[in-house]
Protein backbone atom coordinates (compact mmCIF):
# COMPACT_ATOMS: atom_id res chain seq x y z
CA UNK A 1 0.00 0.00 0.00
CA UNK A 2 1.62 3.41 -1.49
CA UNK A 3 1.30 5.05 2.31
CA UNK A 4 1.34 9.21 1.16
CA UNK A 5 1.77 10.01 4.75
CA UNK A 6 1.49 10.38 8.43
CA UNK A 7 -1.06 12.51 10.83
CA UNK A 8 -0.04 11.51 13.92
CA UNK A 9 -0.47 7.48 14.41
CA UNK A 10 -2.71 7.24 11.73
CA UNK A 11 -1.01 6.44 8.20
CA UNK A 12 -3.08 7.89 5.26
CA UNK A 13 -2.53 5.58 1.97
CA UNK A 14 -4.34 4.27 -1.37
CA UNK A 15 -4.43 0.48 -1.53
CA UNK A 16 -2.83 -1.04 -4.72
CA UNK A 17 -5.86 -2.73 -5.81
CA UNK A 18 -8.97 -0.14 -6.10
CA UNK A 19 -11.04 -1.89 -8.22
CA UNK A 20 -11.76 -2.78 -11.74
CA UNK A 21 -13.30 -0.77 -12.90
CA UNK A 22 -11.09 1.79 -11.09
CA UNK A 23 -12.59 3.77 -8.36
CA UNK A 24 -12.51 7.75 -7.91
CA UNK A 25 -9.68 9.78 -6.18
CA UNK A 26 -9.92 8.61 -2.73
CA UNK A 27 -7.24 7.95 0.22
CA UNK A 28 -8.02 5.48 3.34
CA UNK A 29 -7.09 5.78 6.69
CA UNK A 30 -6.12 3.81 9.55
CA UNK A 31 -4.36 3.66 12.39
CA UNK A 32 -1.02 2.06 12.54
CA UNK A 33 -0.91 -0.13 9.98
CA UNK A 34 -3.32 -0.30 6.91
CA UNK A 35 -6.57 -2.30 7.10
CA UNK A 36 -9.53 -3.44 4.84
CA UNK A 37 -11.92 -1.60 7.21
CA UNK A 38 -10.10 2.06 6.84
CA UNK A 39 -11.75 4.96 7.05
CA UNK A 40 -12.18 6.55 2.62
CA UNK A 41 -12.37 9.78 1.60
CA UNK A 42 -12.77 11.14 -1.62
CA UNK A 43 -11.39 13.62 -3.23
CA UNK A 44 -13.28 15.80 -5.31
CA UNK A 45 -12.42 17.78 -7.99
CA UNK A 46 -12.15 21.19 -6.78
CA UNK A 47 -10.21 19.43 -3.88
CA UNK A 48 -12.48 19.14 -1.13
CA UNK A 49 -12.43 15.85 1.04
CA UNK A 50 -15.66 14.15 1.35
CA UNK A 51 -16.07 11.36 3.81
CA UNK A 52 -17.36 7.95 2.11
CA UNK A 53 -17.34 6.59 5.69
CA UNK A 54 -15.19 6.24 8.70
CA UNK A 55 -15.03 2.38 9.56
CA UNK A 56 -12.01 3.42 11.80
CA UNK A 57 -14.30 4.89 14.05
CA UNK A 58 -11.98 8.25 14.38
CA UNK A 59 -13.22 10.36 16.91
CA UNK A 60 -15.18 13.16 14.83
CA UNK A 61 -12.74 15.96 15.93
CA UNK A 62 -9.57 14.06 14.90
CA UNK A 63 -11.27 13.30 11.90
CA UNK A 64 -11.87 16.80 10.89
CA UNK A 65 -8.53 18.03 11.29
CA UNK A 66 -7.25 14.90 8.95
CA UNK A 67 -10.38 16.05 6.21
CA UNK A 68 -8.61 19.73 6.39
CA UNK A 69 -4.93 18.75 6.10
CA UNK A 70 -5.94 15.99 3.48
CA UNK A 71 -7.76 19.04 1.57
CA UNK A 72 -4.49 21.44 1.97
CA UNK A 73 -2.40 18.38 0.36
CA UNK A 74 -4.78 17.31 -2.09
CA UNK A 75 -2.82 18.45 -5.19
CA UNK A 76 -0.13 16.18 -4.08
CA UNK A 77 -2.81 13.61 -3.33
CA UNK A 78 -4.18 13.81 -6.89
CA UNK A 79 -0.50 13.90 -8.33
CA UNK A 80 0.49 10.70 -6.48
CA UNK A 81 -3.04 8.91 -7.99
CA UNK A 82 -2.13 9.45 -11.18
CA UNK A 83 1.43 8.29 -11.00
CA UNK A 84 -0.10 4.98 -9.44
CA UNK A 85 -2.98 4.19 -11.01
CA UNK A 86 -2.66 5.61 -14.48
CA UNK A 87 -5.43 7.75 -14.19
CA UNK A 88 -7.97 10.62 -12.55
CA UNK A 89 -11.38 10.48 -11.91
CA UNK A 90 -13.07 12.23 -9.49
CA UNK A 91 -16.34 11.41 -7.06
CA UNK A 92 -18.06 14.87 -8.11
Amino acid sequence: MPQLFKIGSYIIYFWINENDPLEPIHVHIAKGKPSANATKIWITRSGQSLLQNNNSRIPDRELRIMMKIIEARSADIVSKWAETFGQTDFYC
